[in-house]
């Protein structure tokens, strides 16, 4: 048979069933109700719910049925008109509990129903208190160890990891969990925390905390229950639907609810604490992860989850509100990427709102976090150990508990000296660092104040010995136009020379004869005019060697020039002394000299000496 997919809501006065039956015979339904009992059936269809308050048949029941969407809606009166029925969304635990096939139960719950409520109202009664008292370890020798090893929700699993081997370290933190023991499993657990801790990361986000500022912005959808409800506190006659009516649903949801096996848990006092503690645990690492995330979920979710709770991750069992707090902050400070405190106090009171709203509220985290593992491939055996467990278990949990644990919790106080990191130490030398830096910092600006103070005065300088060197350079252009006046005469000189070179020669005979010419001349009659100029040249030579000495510019070309016109007079067979040109003088004093010519002479002069003679 299929169980169809249903919805229950109510009045004051009735309570109305919603099935939704598609493609069912209409001829063949068949509806009973009586007391807490509800039965449908349409075949392939039936539905048996176990209701939270009692109905009644007195002619006021209606039924419908809507073809085109294959809805079958039943209308029932309350046998107690104004009756509020609690735990009509808890769809798991409507469903009637699935009876054993073994012909003797190994383990039943003794008493009517009627019984078990009695105990429940007294056990509600009860102060409810959350400190266990505590009893001293004493251990235990190794033959009874394996019996020791339990996990799980409740304790109820054992046994679990020796199937699973390979799958361990992607889903807990610690080795052979079948084998350790829950004290043992806390110790190792202390350790690896402590040798985990990054200061320079805590440190990095504690003063870089821009994304985290951020994140902490973000309000998940229980922060706008909370808000209403505290709004609706007021108004008695929602005082009680307060707890349902802003929680919604999802179809995927729903039929998860369906799809879980209704049953109970048999636990004394000492697990069910431990289970309340757990359960806070679990919450605190799911609020933490919806904060970082602002509610969109990624890859890494079922990793924060698992790793931030030392329930899901060390299979750890808490026995006071203190510890489960002391053990989330240090995981936060040590594991994911977004290390603070204040995500820790986040997380806090978030997980106070979720109480405060309900079991209704508890059990739709507790289906995200079963979806989420159930996505990731080593996760979902967590959710066989704990998550479907919760979810079937909180259906069944008072409103009263959770509101008392809800209040126990948010009178909790949750230092950073409890976590035993030494936080605010390191945050204190970190501070005089800084503070030390920035005095650094303000020393370096002053002495650069003063560099640059220094650097103008001796750009000043500058300026001024610039002044007077530019007073300088103008008597020395004043120089320089001088020496252009002198250059110009010389290039005169030069003009002069040059003409007579290009000119053509006369000679004695008054025939005119060009530089060719005179120059085979000049190398037949060598002898001749060797002879003639042998008194004169020496003079010529001595007169020339004295002026090398003044001159600044004076190449073997410009000897070469006034040795030739001395070769041209001997031709013309002068018997006298050659004098070389006057230099002109300027009214400074100064003797200008002669510029060599860039061209080549092409004058010859071949002479000899008496000791070439010989």
């Amino acid at each position: 048979m299929i169980t169809p997919a249903f919805e229950l809501s109510q009045d004051p006065d009735f309570l109305t069933i919603i099935i939704n039956v598609p493609y069912a015979k209409v001829s063949e339904f068949d509806v009973y109700f009586e007391g807490k009992d509800f039965k449908f059936y349409a075949k392939p269809y039936f539905l048996r719910l176990t209701l939270p308050g009692r109905i009644v048949e007195d002619g006021r029941e209606k039924a419908s049925y809507n073809v085109d969407k294959g809805i079958f809606t039943v209308r029932l009166p309350k046998e107690t008109p104004g009756q509020y029925f609690d735990g009509l969304d808890m769809l798991t635990a409507l469903l009637a509990q699935k009876k054993s096939r073994s012909a003797k139960p190994l383990v039943e719950e003794i008493g009517t129903s009627a019984e078990l409520a009695e105990e429940e109202e007294e056990e509600e009664e009860e102060e409810f208190d959350w400190e266990i008292e505590q009893t001293p370890y004493h251990e235990i020798a190794e033959s009874t160890l394996h019996l020791q090893c339990c996990y799980g929700f409740g304790n109820l699993k054992s046994g679990v990891f020796q199937r699973l081997q390979d799958e361990l370290s992607d889903v807990i933190d610690v080795k052979d969990p079948d084998l350790t023991p829950a004290d043992g499993r806390r110790q190792k657990r202390l350790e690896t925390e402590a040798a985990k801790f990054d200061p320079d990361h805590y440190l990095a986000d504690f003063f870089e905390d821009e994304v985290i500022q951020h994140v902490l912005k973000y309000k998940p959808w229980w922060v706008d229950a909370y808000a209403k409800k505290m709004a609706s506190q007021g108004r008695c006659h929602q005082e009680h639907v307060s707890q349902t009516t802003f929680v919604s649903w999802s179809e995927e949801e729903k039929e998860q609810l369906r799809k879980f096996t209704n049953k109970s848990y048999l636990l004394d006092k000492r697990t069910r604490h431990q289970v309340y503690f757990s359960l806070i645990d679990i919450l605190l690492a799911y609020c933490y992860e919806i904060c970082i995330t602002e509610g969109d979920k990624n890859v890494e979710s079922s990793w924060n989850i698992r790793k931030l709770s030392a329930t899901l991750c060390w299979l750890e069992n808490f026995t006071s509100i203190p510890e489960v707090l002391v053990s989330f902050g240090r995981r936060v400070l040590c594991y994911p990427l977004y290390r603070h405190f204040r995500l820790v106090t986040r997380a806090f009171s978030d997980t106070v709102m979720i109480l405060q709203l309900g079991k209704s509220a508890v059990l739709k985290c507790l289906l995200d976090i079963h979806k989420i593992f159930r996505e990731n491939d080593p996760a979902y055996i967590l959710n066989d150990l704990y998550i479907t467990d919760y979810c079937i278990w909180i259906q069944k949990t008072k409103s009263k508990k959770l509101a008392a644990l809800a209040e126990s919790l948010q009178k909790a106080k949750l230092t950073k000296a409890h976590l035993g990191f030494e936080l605010e130490e390191l945050e204190s030398a970190a501070l005089l660092v800084q503070e030390e830096e920035s005095e650094l910092k303000a020393v370096s600006a002053v002495s650069k104040q003063q560099l640059r103070s220094s650097e103008l005065e001796t750009s000043d300088s500058e300026e001024s010995s610039s002044t007077s060197s530019s007073e300088t350079e103008s008597s020395d252009s004043d120089e320089q136009e001088s020496s252009t006046s002198e250059d110009g005469k010389i290039n005169s000189l030069q003009g002069t020379l040059q003409e007579e070179r290009t000119a053509p020669l006369i000679d004695c005979n008054g025939l005119g004869r060009d530089t060719d010419t005179l120059t085979l001349d000049v190398s037949n009659e060598k002898s001749k005019a060797s002879l003639q100029s042998t008194s004169v040249s020496g003079k010529l030579i001595e007169e020339l060697g004295k002026k090398m000495q003044t001159a600044i510019r004076l190449s073997e070309q410009t000897e070469g020039l006034a040795t030739a016109s001395y070769a041209v007079l001997q031709e013309k067979g002068a018997n006298y002394a050659v004098e070389p040109q006057s230099l002109s003088e300027d009214p400074s004093g100064k003797e200008n000299f002669l510029e060599v010519s860039p061209k080549e002479n092409l004058l010859l002069f071949v002479g000899r000496t008496n000791e070439d003679e010989d």
